[in-house]
């Protein structure tokens, strides 16, 4: 066997891999044996039918199944072995294959177009200089996660007259384009929050109502969009969309959010029994969580923008034209339409791909088993926390981690998540960086523009 790569140009290569019959002889006759001791045919006892039918019926395919098996062995092994850094996967040739008798056995010769990554040097820090934008964690802030909490573990309670931020149940009749009630239209009860209708007059007038009072409305100025308004009136979205009358409102229920007391009994439902005791405390845990859940967000923000320099600066080129035809050959999903509006997408995250296999290689990041485990800890946890629930003892967490992590998809997706993690660490800790702390809805907006969201 005879295995050569031919390069087209720095980023393109032809891979021809040449079988004589001695490759594939014994192979290919001992499954022609195995073929006819298995194979059942009319008119012959099991194990008895002559080699001569058994070439004939089944030789081809035989054949092509191990040459296939042998091409396969060949073509990663010596990629593997010569270290070949390729970029999607080999494509066979078709007008090559095409011309394959697989009746007559003989010597065969095919030829491979394979993708090749860009070389390049990664010299970091460099001189290049980078923001790290960090939330600004100040009272305001604080303050005001307070008031969510208060809200979220406080009670309802109904109320005789409507307030500014208070839920009115009503029922919603459909009218016609004189405001009246149309025989069979929609009938339905839904909650209206006043405190987030935006529509100035129509929120005044949601204000200072009573059980069984009646309105006419706009449905649009107290609702969210169509999505919103259909939800509300129990219609289609395109029913919304196109809906121009009024609404009759009628009034039948009004709650009032009584905010939970800011004292020992919300700290223990929050953060469990014992864990805050001063109000000190529980400003200080509340700083340190907000801190924790937007620093993800600021090391997204900051990996995009490093990503983004990185690149700009290394100008790295790819076989675009290669990567293309595999992504159309090999992704059902994928035409050339699609290809054409969002391949810059996918070219972008694998010039990444290769700048961060380049930092593992030249750091020696590494992740280890044990790492694994805890950080699978660490989701398992954080969802547990995220739905309420008490977070099981550590043995118990840790059997429920190696459940996860029995799936091989889901260990690749943590694999990946921790060496993303370390990549972006060691960047931070790298590279030349300045720290930029931004108001609450500073850092919203900045982060809506950076990561797309």
């Amino acid at each position: 066997m005879d295995v050569q790569v031919k390069n087209t140009d720095e980023l393109n290569a032809i891979l021809t891999i040449k079988i004589n019959n001695d490759d594939y002889k014994d192979k290919y006759e001992s499954s022609l044996k195995k073929y006819k001791k298995d194979v059942q045919l009319p008119g012959f006892r099991k194990g008895h039918i002559p080699a001569s039918i058994i070439k004939k019926k089944y030789g081809a395919s035989i054949l092509a199944e191990e040459i296939d098996k042998l091409l396969n062995d060949t073509l990663y092994k010596h990629i593997t072995e010569n270290k070949i850094n390729i970029l999607g996967n080999p494509m066979p040739k078709v007008d090559k294959n095409q011309e394959i008798d697989w009746k007559n056995p003989s010597d065969f010769e095919f030829e491979y177009e394979i993708g090749l990554a860009p070389e390049f040097n990664l010299e970091l820090p460099g001189k290049d200089k980078y923001t790290y934008h960090k939330l600004k964690i100040d009272d305001k802030l604080i303050n005001k996660q307070i008031e969510d909490f208060a809200k979220r573990y406080g009670k309802l309670s109904s109320v005789e007259i409507s307030e500014d931020k208070d839920m009115i149940m009503a029922e919603f009749n459909e009218l016609d384009e004189n405001d009246k009630i149309v025989e069979g239209g929609f009938n339905k009860s839904s909650t209206v929050s006043i405190e987030f209708v935006d529509v100035k007059k129509a929120k005044d007038k949601l204000i200072g109502l009573k059980v069984g009072d009646e309105h006419i409305l706009n449905p649009k100025e107290i609702s969210k969009g169509d999505v919103d308004m259909a939800s509300m009136l129990g219609i289609e979205k395109e029913a919304a969309i196109s809906y121009t009358n009024n609404v009759k409102f009628t009034v039948k229920e009004i709650n009032r959010l009584q905010p939970a007391n800011i004292d020992q009994g919300l700290y223990d439902k929050i953060f469990g029994e014992g864990v805050v005791e001063t109000e000190e405390q529980f400003r200080e845990k509340i700083a340190n969580d907000l801190s924790g859940m937007f620093d993800k967000d600021s090391e997204r923000i900051f990996k995009k923008n490093v990503s983004k320099q990185l690149m700009d600066k290394l100008k790295l080129d790819l076989p675009n034209d290669f990567l293309k035809r595999w992504i159309l050959a090999t992704n059902k999903d994928a035409n050339q339409e699609l290809i054409d509006k969002e391949y810059h997408l996918y070219a972008d995250n694998l010039k990444w791909q290769l700048i961060e296999n380049k930092i593992i290689k030249q750091e020696d990041i590494k992740v280890e088993n044990q790492e694994i485990i805890e950080h699978t800890k660490e989701l398992l946890a954080s969802q547990y926390g995220q739905y309420g629930m008490m977070i099981p003892p550590d043995e118990e967490l840790e059997k429920a981690a190696k459940n996860v992590l029995s799936n091989q998809e889901e260990t690749k997706k943590i694999y990946d998540m921790i060496y993303d993690k370390k990549v972006t660490t060691y960047l931070k800790e790298t590279l030349k960086t300045t720290n930029k702390e931004l108001s609450y809805d500073d850092f919203v907006k900045f982060a809506t523009e950076t990561l797309g969201q």
